[in-house]
């Protein structure tokens, strides 16, 4: 990956809507050749995909939470990450180091539907205990950082 690339990553990584012709000329190349570099940034995997920054609160999704997971040893770490990327509430999860296993980045529209979520993952094979904090607000997140 060349000073090129990383330029065209921090362009669509503020607007994926850029069109190749836009990039072109604020990196200095043709169409053709930004619509060649871009493909390949794909197909290496650089670049996973592309979309929509939707507002949570306006689709009914207004409960951020977080919740830590620490894991039971009797089930294999790797399945515990199945049986939770099979709730669609939650977003993100992180490995980490510590007596915590699991960080839960999970949104739901009501308290209750949280609640409900908590009691289903605490019987979940492979949670011996959660944690969770709601968040208050959201400041930012996606946030890139420049290449």
């Amino acid at each position: 990956m060349d000073a090129i690339d990383r330029q065209l990553l921090d362009l669509l990584r503020r607007s994926a809507r850029l069109s190749y012709a836009e990039l072109a000329r604020k990196v200095g190349l043709s169409a053709p050749a930004v619509h060649e570099r871009v493909g390949k940034l794909e197909s290496s995997g650089v670049i996973r995909g592309y979309h929509a920054d939707v507002n949570p609160d306006s689709i009914d999704l207004g409960v951020t939470a977080l919740i830590r997971v620490v894991h039971d040893t009797s089930v294999d770490i790797d399945e515990l990450i199945e049986n939770v990327r099979g709730l669609p509430e939650i977003e993100s999860c992180y490995f980490l180091a510590g007596e915590e296993s699991l960080l839960l980045k999970l949104r739901v529209g009501t308290i209750a539907e949280l609640e409900h979520l908590v009691v289903q993952l605490g019987g979940t094979p492979g949670v011996a205990n959660t944690r969770t904090t709601i968040a208050l607000s959201t400041k930012w997140e996606s946030r890139p950082r420049p290449l």
